[in-house]
């Protein structure tokens, strides 16, 4: 073991789990990676998790552990419910509509750097429209699909007592809302962009 993982016993119910957290870019692991790594070992989601360390219950997340007076080999408890599958199979779903957004948000993102390309000049002038036209298509294209997911996410009903899935459903829609305003500022950045080029031709025509 390597001497920047810490190492602690979490017991869950009957059982006890060894959890190994090591340092990450040389930051100390802080309590919301033991909860990750609880949820990876017991399927207790941390919504749903109550740590306890010494008789207290730790609640900052982005506190480090060591500032709970957490060292190597230290035991604590946990207490939680575990979803039902049913829900889990819902938050798979939830999971993998979240990945479809992020491949789309890539997308978007390799828009926006191609047009800030653009505007410092990276591209002769006259091949600029034809460009320009093309990361539009894909600006509308992305639009489209985040649209369609927002609509697949609109029609998934969840039962009240999904808190995890609801949760996570509205954080998904907000998301995609701030995407497709992304979408809506690189459109206009697009033909304004286009504007400028047109204006410039004209006047180089007369």
């Amino acid at each position: 073991m390597s001497e920047n993982t810490l190492t602690v016993t979490v017991a869950y119910g009957t059982t006890k789990h060894s959890i190994a957290l090591p340092a990450r870019d040389g930051h100390e692991p802080l309590l919301k990676d033991l909860s990750e790594a609880l949820t990876e070992a017991t399927g207790v989601p941390t919504p749903s998790q109550k740590i306890i360390f010494k008789g207290k219950s730790l609640k900052e997340m982005e506190e480090s552990l060591s500032s709970f007076g957490i060292k190597q080999g230290c035991k604590l408890m946990m207490i939680g419910k575990r979803n039902s599958p049913e829900e889990e199979a819902e938050l798979k779903k939830l999971k993998d509509i979240e990945k479809s957004v992020e491949q789309t948000a890539k997308k978007l993102e390799k828009v926006d750097g191609e047009l800030t390309g653009l505007k410092n000049g990276f591209l002769a002038k006259e091949l600029q429209a034809e460009a320009l036209n093309k990361l539009d298509h894909r600006v509308k294209i992305a639009s489209e699909q985040l649209m369609k997911i927002l609509e697949e996410l609109d029609t998934l009903s969840l039962p009240e007592g999904f808190s995890d899935c609801r949760i996570k459903k509205k954080g998904l829609v907000k998301m995609i809302q701030g995407f497709l305003a992304q979408c809506d500022k690189i459109e206009a950045g697009i033909s304004d962009h286009l504007a400028k080029i047109q204006t410039k031709n004209f006047a180089l025509a007369e």
